[in-house]
C-alpha cells in the first residue's frame, strides 16, 4: 500500500501558479515589446502592463517566501537520490532570488532611463534616484540577462518536474497540482 503524497498547502499552491503565469506572461511580453519598432500606443501599453507584472511578481514572492518561511515544504519521497534532492533544493534557491531579482532590476532600469513606475495606472512607486543615461545600459543589461537565466531555470524546473511525473512516477510533481 501506497503512502499518501505529502503536498503543499493550497495557498503556496497558489503562490506558485500566480507568479508562474505572471512570469511567462510578463517574458513573453518583454520578447513582444522589444520587438516592437519605435514608439507607439500599443508598445507603450505593452511596457507597462510589462512592469505591472513584474512588480505583481515581486510583491507576490516576498508574500511566497514569507509563507514558505511558515511552513516548511513537504519532503521528497524516499526514492529520490539525494543529488536530486540537493539539485531541486538548490534550483528551487536560484528561482527565488531571481523572482526578486529580475523585477528588481527592471525597476532600476526603469528608473535609470527616467521613466517612474505607475502601478496599475494609480500607485506612483518611488523614485530612488534620477535618471542615469550612464547606468541605463548597465541596468538593461542586467536585466535582461538575469530573466535569460530566470527563463532557463523555469525550463530546468519544468523539465524536472515532467521527468518526476513520467519517468519516475514518484508523486514529486503531485505534490503542486491542485
Amino acid at each position: 500500500m501506497q503512502q499518501p503524497i505529502a503536498r503543499y498547502t493550497r495557498t503556496a499552491m497558489l503562490f506558485h501558479w500566480l507568479i508562474a503565469l505572471l512570469i511567462v506572461g510578463a517574458f513573453t511580453l518583454g520578447l513582444i515589446m522589444t520587438d516592437i519598432p519605435g514608439f507607439s500606443p500599443t508598445k507603450l501599453k505593452y511596457y507597462s502592463w510589462h512592469k505591472w507584472a513584474g512588480v505583481t511578481v515581486l510583491g507576490l514572492a516576498a508574500l511566497r517566501l514569507l509563507w514558505r518561511l511558515a511552513h516548511p515544504v513537504p519532503a521528497y519521497p524516499s526514492t529520490m537520490k539525494s543529488w536530486e534532492k540537493a539539485a531541486a533544493h538548490h534550483l528551487h534557491l536560484v528561482l527565488y532570488v531571481l523572482m526578486f531579482a529580475v523585477p528588481i532590476s527592471g525597476y532600476l532600469y526603469t528608473l535609470s532611463a527616467g521613466v517612474p513606475v505607475v502601478y496599475f495606472g494609480v500607485i506612483p512607486l518611488p523614485v530612488f534616484f534620477d535618471a542615469d543615461p550612464a547606468l541605463k545600459p548597465v541596468l538593461k543589461s542586467v536585466h535582461y540577462w538575469l530573466t535569460m537565466g530566470l527563463a532557463a531555470l523555469v525550463v530546468a524546473h519544468v523539465g524536472a518536474a515532467l521527468k518526476h511525473a513520467v519517468i519516475n512516477r514518484d508523486g514529486v510533481m503531485r505534490r503542486m497540482l491542485p
